[in-house]
């Protein structure tokens, strides 16, 4: 780690000791290099006796993955903006150009900005059903829509991963894990992934709790928008089933990529130099321009806020673009300020400790 990023280390080693964090990793590049690449902590959900420099129960380590939730989105996204890239999806025509049977009356921009009016499963369904693919498919295509498509945002919590990701199957062939690790991971070198194999399970760290109140309280008021976008499929703020080998091995793209901090802070680094990591270019500049564009400025009715969505990202007023995740995880690219940053934890709390080390960043810059 480069000594001008001490504080950034420093504020790390304090969430620890503070009992704030159990298990984390943090890697940030800049100007096209890591700076900082940290691990510590338990990957059991085990407090660190004494801090990061404490003997850990069943330590983390540099490829220890874990469930990095909403931060996954902007990795199925470009799974469909290669596509586009490589002329095979338009943009602007309607899904049911290559989804046949889906019925809601949307554009393939529009799914990938939140804005299709499909917020929800329209079926309830159990904690099994993630597992089934075609099932929640289904469900899907022939829903209607909760808005005229376009004309408002709410981010598709669970449903964007399952409606991006069968428009990549249907086009290519490929499971949207397949092409990842095909098209994306594998070319790029970075550890992350959909629907893992047995070998990679066991590498990942189990999520835990900062609070009891944690799972309900994120829901917000029941029965709405919110609270239906996020509890069906049952089981997704579960710890018995997001732990368990089921939820590891499905693809549930929304919610679902097993990540490291460094695997994640690698693909942005290779968006934020226009589509080229290691001499791998994967993404034409232009491609990146437009998939970093906002596309939407206005309220969403999940987040009840206003949010900027480009295709398959958060815009920031700094001009950062990026995905963070329920429970804390985050990842982004800052081009003003010419950094990737990504943070993945298994302690399920809010983003505040995101907030302290992004302060501390900013202050060696």
């Amino acid at each position: 780690m480069q000594p001008r990023c001490a504080p950034v280390r420093d504020c790390y080693h304090d969430l620890f000791a503070a009992g704030r964090e159990t298990g984390a990793g943090l890697t940030i590049w800049y100007d096209g290099r890591p700076v900082v690449d940290l691990v510590g902590g338990s990957r059991a959900g085990a407090p660190t006796p004494s801090g990061v420099g404490g003997p850990a129960v069943d330590p983390w380590r540099p490829d220890t993955l874990v469930n990095v939730y909403s931060v996954g989105k902007p990795v199925v996204a470009l799974c469909l903006l290669m596509l586009v890239d490589r002329g095979r999806v338009d943009l602007d025509e309607q899904v049911s150009r290559y989804w046949p049977d889906f019925r809601t009356p949307a554009t393939v921009r529009q799914v990938l900005s939140h804005t299709a009016g499909l917020p929800a499963f329209p079926v309830p369904r159990p904690a099994t059903a993630i597992a089934d693919w075609a099932l929640l498919c289904a469900d899907l295509a022939g829903a209607e829509p909760e808005w005229t498509p376009g004309s408002v945002a709410g981010e598709h919590a669970w449903t964007y991963g399952h409606l991006v990701g069968e428009l990549v199957r249907r086009v290519d062939g490929r499971s949207v894990g397949r092409f990842v690790a095909q098209e994306i991971a594998g070319p790029w070198r970075l550890d992350l992934g959909f629907g893992l194999a047995e070998a990679d399970q066991r590498r990942c760290a189990d999520l835990s709790y900062g609070d009891p109140q944690w799972p309900t309280r994120v829901l917000g008021e029941p029965g709405s928008v919110r609270a239906r976008s996020m509890d069906n499929p049952a089981g997704g703020r579960d710890l018995t089933v997001v732990n368990s080998p089921l939820w590891r091995g499905a693809e549930v793209p929304a919610v679902n990529l097993h990540a490291t901090a460094s695997g994640l802070a690698r693909l942005y680094a290779g968006l934020l130099a226009g589509g080229v990591l290691d001499g791998v270019r994967l993404f034409s500049p232009e491609m990146v321009a437009e998939a970093t564009r906002v596309q939407y400025d206005g309220p969403d009715v999940v987040l009840e806020r206003s949010a900027r969505w480009t295709l398959g990202m958060q815009w920031e007023p700094d001009g950062s673009w990026g995905m963070g995740g329920l429970g804390g995880s985050s990842a982004w690219a800052d081009p003003e300020r010419g950094y990737t940053f990504a943070y993945v934890t298994a302690r399920l709390a809010e983003h505040d400790r995101v907030d302290e080390l992004v302060e501390a960043l900013h202050s060696c810059l």
